[in-house]
Formats: structure tokens, sequence, C-alpha cells
């Protein structure tokens, strides 16, 4: 008797909107299995997902991934019910318009974009070994190449505010700091690690206040590209020339160098320390 084909699974974060969505649905019509953990529910009236939800091949999970409790919760059920994954596409991410604060009382930006994606990983750490691409890709973006200063500090609490240049990008250069510090550590247990600008999307939804400057929302609106690009990007950055390269930061498909590297530990550290004093004695009843 012959084996069945293996199957691949993907764990999306965000993945009931923008990018997230069309990358759960290319994935779909490619045979893929999809888990994605949303803060909002699929579109109901999409016929692929209504149709994979129902055969099995798409499962979803619920959670604002800025409430660690929450966070928690669907975590620990996923590790209860999933098999395996074989790529996390840590994807989820808000660019919002004023200073905002979490429930544990850190910036919003800061757990979103740069806490809950190392918790993801440490939490599914045990169903990536099971998988067999083992790939984790970090949703970052090219905003951060125009600060013109960095302080790891200052991620928790900023002393000011800035839309898209000011916590939304430091924090996903943060996010990018520690993909790159974490990769030496990570590919002991053979898996690899990378951060991805999905460039200029057309992200916009109707009657949402994002965070963006005025002149860029209208260019957005009228120049930029479909979601459907920045997804092609990420399924590249996953599964495209780049082999097993690890730790590496990608902009427009190419391996580009990130700023203040020096900070690197220091951000890796910090996020290591939240998971394992903060997110870890969270008791779920």
């Amino acid at each position: 008797m012959g084996t069945e084909a293996y199957i691949r699974t993907a764990l999306i974060t965000g993945a009931s909107n923008g990018i997230g969505l069309e990358l759960t649905r290319n994935l779909l019509k490619e045979n893929w299995e999809v888990i994605g953990l949303n803060r909002s529910r699929f579109p109901a009236q999409d016929h692929l997902l209504q149709h994979a939800a129902h055969t099995g091949k798409l499962r979803e999970y619920n959670a604002d991934l800025t409430d660690f409790t929450q966070l928690k919760r669907a975590l620990e059920l996923m590790k209860a019910k999933e098999r395996k994954v074989d790529v996390i596409f840590n994807n989820a991410g808000a660019s919002l318009n004023e200073l905002r604060y979490s429930r544990q009382g850190r910036e919003m930006h800061f757990d979103l974009q740069t806490v809950a994606p190392y918790i993801v990983i440490m939490e599914m750490k045990e169903l990536l070994k099971q998988g067999e691409l083992r790939t984790v890709v970090n949703t970052s973006t090219s905003a951060f190449t125009f600060m013109k200063s960095f302080h790891t500090e200052a991620l928790e609490r900023p002393e000011s505010f800035k839309k898209l240049f000011g916590p939304y990008a430091a924090t996903k250069l943060a996010l990018s700091l520690w993909t790159k510090e974490l990769a030496p550590l990570a590919a002991k247990d053979g898996i690899i690690l990378r951060s991805v600008d999905p460039g200029g999307n057309n992200t916009i939804r109707e009657g949402k206040n994002s965070g963006l400057p005025i002149y860029l929302k209208l260019a957005m609106k009228w120049f930029f590209p479909p979601p459907s690009k920045g997804a092609s990007l990420l399924y590249d950055a996953a599964l495209g020339q780049h082999g097993d390269a690890t730790g590496i930061f990608l902009m427009k498909g190419k391996v580009t160098e990130l700023k203040y590297t020096d900070q690197g530990r220091h951000v890796l550290e910090k996020v290591q320390a939240i998971y394992e004093e903060e997110f870890k004695t969270i008791h779920i009843a």
C-alpha cells in the first residue's frame, strides 16, 4: 500500500483580513491546511473559506493578541487539538492612530507586533518540530528604514507618538531584531526564522480609523497594489529562493541589512522576560 501525500499546514495570525486573508486563500488553493489565529472571524460570505472550514482544512481560533490571557487560552486549545505546523506566518499587526496601551499595561503596538509573535513561536515550537518545513515568517515593515533613532527602553512606554513612523515602525524593527538574534538558537531545533517587509499594500478597510498619515492613506487607496501582492511576498519568503537562510530580513524579496543591530540582544532579552515571567504564569481556568 502506498503512503498518503503529505499535506502542509500553516498557522497564520491575522488571517481574516488583508494580507493574511489573501495568504489563507492562496494556501488553501494549493491544498494546504490553514490554522487561523484571529481577533475577528473569517468572512461568512467567502465560499472558499466556508467550504474549507466545513471540510476541516481551515481551522479557526479566536483571540485578541494584545490580551495575553485570551492569547494563552487560544494557544492552549490549539496545542490540544493540532498535530503539527509546517510554517508559522506571524502576520497580525495594526497601525494605530494614537498612543494606546494593552491590558498588560504596555504600548499596544509592542505587545501585538513584538511580543505576541515571540509567544506564538515559543508555544508552537513542539508542533513546528513535528512539521517538515519548520519555518517562521514574521511580517515586518520597511517603515523603520526612515527612523533616525531607536531605543529599546522606549518600546513599552514611548514618550511621544507619531503615525506609522513612531511606535508602529519601532516595534516592527524590534521584531526583526529579535528574529535575527533568536535565529541561531532556533536553528538547533531545525527551525528557520525570517522577517519580511510585505511592501505597500492597499489594506484600508471602510469604517476603520487607521494610523496612517493622510498623504499615505490617499496614496494607498489610489496607487498601492492589493493585499495579494504582500501575500505573495510572504509566501516566497517561506518557500522561495532563500532556502535554509535564517535570521534574514527580506525587503522586495532581497536580503537587506537591519539598522540598530547592536540592540538586538537587549530586545530579545526583553521579550523573553515577558514570556517567561508573565505569559507562562497566566492561569487559565
